[in-house]
């Protein structure tokens, strides 16, 4: 028996990593049922008109976003790290799900409805990848910058497919400019009864954003909208209809496309990945940060590769965290991520029993919830703190933001990626570099141009840099060490390169380095190297530089080495 214990200490353990509920749960308090219940009843309520609006965006029937929502919703909270994120469709993904599978569909709906469910199995299988390799620092590589702008092309770009439903007639189907005008040109053809119940709509939500923050206002809009479409005729009127949605659970299973299908939605499964990994860990790390918890990236992951295969198998189609569901989940009181069973379970018995009560919704009333949901992403006040902090920064953003309104949702998650990644190595590529001088009346050497107070040995270069050296930065770093070289009077005999500030170093740097110390060793300079702690001294070992530098010790100071320095120059000059 006792041999058995740390068998099963280490299977719950293992349990616990894979699936976070099995272990908060054995301690959960029932104190927080009270907030979870009402936390998931004001997320359905939110979720449910959402999820209908949201399918419309995706060019699906309505009940494909309640279908997502539910089976989505039913395996995320057990896989989640977050206590607060909530699983939905998202107007992004959505939209770009809409904008691609078009054509390959053929104009067959039910082939449509096929791929798009296929799409989200595929996102299964590169979010459970991406668990595997435990890839959770990939989303590090899209950076706010990048997010800025390309959440603001959304935005505008969700408004010119949505302002044609609140006026009452067709929508185009392209891009921004296209949709754009598309509006423009046909405004003569607004229907006023249409109009006028998107406008009423709008009112009331953005009353209900002011006065009852987080609330479900939207379910409240919902609700008289199809009270006032029953009792006025307005189908009779003109009014364009939700229509039927279908009763019931849909079969679960595999959809019905072809292999080579597959190749075909690759692409798109990539970029629905990619904005449901950046969207579910920016929402988790806002409430993680807020509650006091830690979020583990690679377990969200894992959450996403189960909630995409139940929306898939379900016939829904991709998922991931939603900001807006998440605030409201939060506001609402969620204690633990129970609160995302509650809500499904709340969408499971409008969808079994009471989905022909959404067969009379005017479709302006939900282009108005789509609409009042586009200003969460428009945020003008960061476009303006981005101009003032840097232009470059302001410029990367509007490029994101011109490459989804000029080439599609797809292409600008593309070029988003793309942009994140250039800012990076841009930045990497041109490392701060900084000369150091004896802070007066110690034994520290610090920065001379942002302290000018200290003390320049003369004769010594002391060159630090505040970055890893690596193979597209080493070439930059070697120039400003040798242009800093050659600013130094009287010249310099000694140099030391002090690598507290860096990281790491790759063979490329390393062979830059010995390349520094040959040079220097022509012209009379003896280089050392200083403060190489713990990994990168054992990198620079493996590396060789020992053979050229001596021992590199982890306790070499800068200090010493030039008193040792001064010493023997005193004795030499003697």
């Amino acid at each position: 028996m006792n041999g058995s214990l740390p068998s099963d200490s280490a299977t719950n353990s293992w349990l616990a990593q894979i699936l976070p509920a099995a272990g908060w749960l054995r301690s959960y308090d029932r104190g927080a049922f009270q907030g979870d219940l009402f936390a998931g009843v004001t997320l359905a309520a939110y979720l449910l008109p959402a999820s209908l609006g949201d399918a419309s965006l995706a060019g699906l029937p309505p009940e494909a976003g309640l279908y997502a929502c539910l089976f989505s919703g039913l395996l995320f909270w057990m896989f989640c790290s977050s206590q607060h994120t909530a699983v939905t469709v998202t107007s992004a993904i959505s939209l770009l799900v809409g904008s691609s599978l078009g054509a390959l569909a053929g104009g067959n709906p039910a082939r449509f409805a096929a791929l798009a469910a296929c799409t989200a199995i595929l996102v299964a299988a590169l979010a459970f990848i991406a668990w595997l390799v435990r890839a959770g620092i990939i989303v590090n590589f899209i950076s706010e910058t990048v997010l800025i702008g390309f959440k603001t092309g959304i935005a505008l770009l969700l408004a010119s497919t949505q302002l044609p439903k609140l006026f009452g007639f067709s929508t185009a189907h392209g891009n921004f400019w296209e949709n754009t005008g598309h509006f423009f040109n046909h405004l003569n053809d607004t229907h006023a009864v249409s109009l006028g119940l998107g406008l009423g709509a709008l009112g009331v939500l953005a009353f209900g954003k002011r006065v009852f923050k987080n609330k479900p206002v939207a379910l409240f809009v919902v609700v008289a909208g199809i009270l006032i479409a029953t009792f006025a005729h307005l189908d009779q009127r003109g009014v364009s209809m939700l229509g039927k949605i279908p009763q019931g659970m849909p079969p679960i299973g595999l959809p019905d496309v072809r292999w080579s299908d597959l190749n075909e939605l690759l692409t798109l499964a990539m970029a629905c990945f990619l904005l449901g990994a950046v969207e579910t860990t920016a929402v988790g790390r806002m409430w993680a940060l807020k509650h006091g918890y830690r979020l583990d990236s690679n377990q969200e992951f894992l959450a996403l590769a189960g909630a995409n295969l139940a929306a898939g198998l379900g016939h829904g189609y991709p998922v991931g965290g939603g900001m807006s569901q998440s605030l409201v989940n939060e506001e609402g009181g969620a204690r633990t991520p129970l609160s995302g069973l509650v809500s499904s379970g709340v969408i499971l018995i409008v969808t079994v029993f009471l989905s022909d009560l959404l067969r009379d919704l005017p479709k302006p009333v939900l282009a108005a919830i789509v609409l009042m949901a586009v200003t969460g992403l428009f945020k003008l006040d960061d476009l303006k703190r981005l101009w003032r902090f840097s232009r470059a920064e302001f410029a990367i953003a509007c490029a994101a933001l011109i490459g989804v309104l000029g080439s599609g949702i797809l292409r600008g998650v593309l070029i988003g990626a793309i942009l994140s990644i250039a800012l990076l190595l841009r930045r990497g590529s041109r490392p701060h570099v900084a000369v150091l001088g004896r802070v007066p009346g110690t034994d520290f050497y610090g920065d001379v141009e942002r302290n000018p107070e200290n003390e320049q040995t003369p004769g010594v270069l002391i060159f630090r840099v505040d970055s890893m050296i690596l193979y597209f930065n080493a070439d930059y770093i070697r120039e400003q060490f040798v242009e800093q070289l050659n600013r130094q009077t009287p010249p310099v005999k000694l140099a030391i390169w002090c690598l507290a500030t860096t990281a790491a170093v790759d063979l490329a740097g390393a062979e830059m380095l010995e390349h520094v110390r040959g040079d220097l060793e022509k012209r009379g300079i003896v280089l050392k190297l200083a403060e190489a702690r713990g990994p990168l001294r054992e990198t620079l070992h493996a590396a060789g530089l020992q053979q050229h530098f001596g021992e590199i010790k982890e306790n070499t100071s800068i200090d010493p080495i030039v008193r040792e320095w001064k010493l023997r120059s005193g004795n030499a000059a003697r």
